[in-house]
Order: C-alpha cells, then sequence, then structure tokens
C-alpha cells in the first residue's frame, strides 16, 4: 500500500472496517449494504452498520420474541413483525443505555435523529423491493432538532490563538518549550491553513506535498464522497504553508509510505485527524474557556468571516464543499438577522 494515496488508504481500511461490522449483522443485511454502495461512503456506510447493530442490540434486550436469538439467527421476515410502538421504544431506548461492554451510552437528539433515519432507510430498502410487507418507520414522524448556535471564534480570538501557535505561552519550560520550538512552524501553517479555507481536517490530513499549486495559489482536496476540488488560499496562508516547507518540511524524512504527505507528526507518519483535532483543541483552551474549539468550529469561523465580508451565501457554499445550499443557509442563518439590524439603521426619517 505504499504507493497509494491517503485517501485510497482510508478507502481500503473503511472496507475492511466495515466488513467486519457486518459479519455481527444478520446475514440479510449486506444486500442492503450492497444497495447504497453507489451512493453513500464507506465512512457512512460504517456509520449505518454501527447504528443497525445497535438497533438489532435493542431487540435482544427489550423484545422477547428476540430474546433468545443470535444476531445472526434473525431473519428479514422478522422485521415483519414490529410495529409503530416498538420502534418509538427503540427511540426512548436510545437516550441511555448500557452497551455490550457494560459502560452506559447516551444519545442526544442529533444521535437519536441519525440513527433513526438510517433505520427508515434499511426498511425502506427491503419495503420497495416487496421483500416485506410492514414498514413501521414511515408512521412515525422524524424527531425534531432544534437549531444550534454556531460556535466560532471572534476576530480577535483567531488573532490571538494564531500568537499563542506562533510564540507559544508565558509558561513554556523544559520539554514543552522543546517540542513548541520543534513544531510551530508546522503547526502555524496548519492553524492558518484552517482558518483561512475552511477546509475540513479530514481533507488537511489528506493533502501531500504536490497538492499545493502556489502558481495559482490554491490546493487540490478530496471532498466527501471522493469528489475532487481546488480550494484558493491567501497571501497569509501562502506564506504559512512557503515557510513550513522550507524551513520545517523539507529537514525531515518521512516514515517509508508517508514521503508524500504534506504535514508529518514527531513520528515522521502523516498526522491523523485525531492529532490535530488534540491540536487544536490544546491551543483553543488557552484562549477561550466557555466555547468548545475543534477543527470544525475553525471551520465554521472561516465561513462566518466568509459570509460577514461577501453577503453571498452561495459563495460560502461553493467554498466549504456544501453540495446543498440550505445546509449552508440553515448554518448561517443568525448572520443574516445581523444585516436585517443594520438595515433598520440604515434609513434615516429626519437628519
Amino acid at each position: 500500500m505504499d504507493n497509494l494515496t491517503y485517501h485510497q488508504q482510508k478507502y481500503i481500511e473503511n472496507t475492511k472496517k466495515l466488513r467486519s461490522i457486518l459479519e455481527t449483522l444478520p446475514s440479510f443485511t449486506k444486500d442492503y449494504f450492497r444497495a447504497i454502495e453507489p451512493t453513500t461512503s464507506t465512512k457512512t456506510r460504517i456509520s449505518y452498520a454501527y447504528d443497525l447493530r445497535v438497533f438489532f442490540f435493542f431487540l435482544r434486550e427489550s423484545n422477547s420474541y428476540f430474546r433468545n436469538k443470535e444476531t445472526s439467527q434473525i431473519k428479514l421476515s422478522d422485521l415483519d413483525l414490529l410495529q409503530p410502538t416498538d420502534i418509538e421504544e427503540y427511540l426512548e431506548f436510545l437516550k441511555v443505555y448500557e452497551g455490550l461492554d457494560g459502560k452506559i451510552q447516551k444519545n442526544d437528539e442529533r444521535g437519536i435523529h441519525r440513527k433513526f433515519s438510517s433505520l427508515r432507510s434499511f426498511y425502506l430498502y427491503y419495503s420497495k423491493r416487496r421483500m416485506i410487507q410492514n414498514n413501521p418507520t414511515v408512521v412515525l414522524d422524524m424527531p425534531k432538532l432544534h437549531q444550534r448556535e454556531i460556535i466560532r471564534l471572534d476576530y480577535d480570538e483567531v488573532a490571538e490563538l494564531l500568537d499563542l501557535v506562533e510564540f507559544g505561552g508565558e509558561n513554556l519550560t523544559g520539554m514543552k518549550k522543546i517540542y513548541f520550538e520543534k513544531n510551530k512552524v508546522r503547526n502555524l501553517a496548519i492553524f492558518t491553513l484552517l482558518l483561512g479555507t475552511g477546509i475540513r481536517v479530514s481533507e488537511c490530513v489528506g493533502l501531500d506535498i504536490n497538492d499545493i499549486d502556489f502558481k495559482n495559489n490554491r490546493i487540490k482536496v478530496i471532498r466527501k464522497g471522493g469528489k475532487e476540488d481546488y480550494v484558493y488560499f491567501g497571501e497569509e496562508v501562502e506564506n504559512a504553508l512557503q515557510n513550513y516547507l522550507e524551513v520545517s518540511r523539507s529537514l525531515i524524512h518521512p516514515v517509508t509510505g508517508h514521503e508524500n504527505a504534506l504535514f508529518l507528526s514527531i513520528q515522521k507518519k502523516r498526522m491523523t485527524v485525531k492529532a490535530i483535532e488534540n491540536l487544536v483543541s490544546e491551543h483553543a483552551k488557552q484562549i477561550t474557556s466557555f466555547k468548545h474549539i475543534t477543527p470544525h468550529k475553525l471551520r465554521s469561523t472561516y465561513g462566518t468571516n466568509l459570509y460577514r465580508e461577501t453577503g453571498d451565501i452561495y459563495l460560502v457554499a461553493e467554498v466549504l464543499g456544501h453540495n446543498d445550499v440550505n445546509t449552508t443557509r440553515k448554518h448561517y442563518a443568525a448572520l443574516d438577522e445581523d444585516r436585517k439590524r443594520l438595515a433598520a439603521k440604515a434609513v434615516k426619517l429626519r437628519e
């Protein structure tokens, strides 16, 4: 797998992971996952598989008919036995339950919404093909989702965060100071790139050196679903990337198989999503204790700033790689209220 790209390697890893999860589900479920393969990513199918595993666990825990069955013994015809009340009990079960490992699992309204959506899609596949007669999921309404406020950094917090990444805190000593000096150029490039382009953390991790085009000031990214796209960057991002490549990256001899990776860990391997999430969290909590800042919140910060500067929701959707502009509009609706308030002050009746 040495000559494969990051995204090709992740596809292989996720495919293997999906197959292992499917081995824990009833055999008939494989038909469903084959059917949705052309329209979903492996990551999405893994999420669906985990959701269905919870559903079958619920049936064995809560329904007397299924209690003495192994998951592998459940048949497609068994789905016909379930009524809307069974699905309502499942949704209630999802709020708090004890998993197979004995740990307490919880789902908020978004977790419940997603798991019900997965189950609906699952049932719909078999009912459309008339392989089952009963679909209790269509009787129930989708759980309501309350709009969440966008968590983002303000202008002064962005500047403070970048200063911290570049110059370090006041109390750096010992190994922390050594680690800071060793990685500050790389870290500044990562933070500047995330805040200056709004790319996803997975897109950042997947970048290779040859994905950067300084002639046109753009990077090539692989979006959700495997779509290739170009994202343009400004002077600050250009300077941070150039500095990293010249001062830091050029001195590292990567581990075999990671030669092309743009951002490398101290182990000289491609950085992981988790590593960058930890990096962002570690720095951001020194800036604000009231906001839980993740790489996705840096993406929201960029999207907010772009919308404030341009007022063009279609541009924001395109740059962020949203397939549906309504997704973007939903997230930035609060900013429209700010613009409406400005309109109220724009017209003077008496000078």
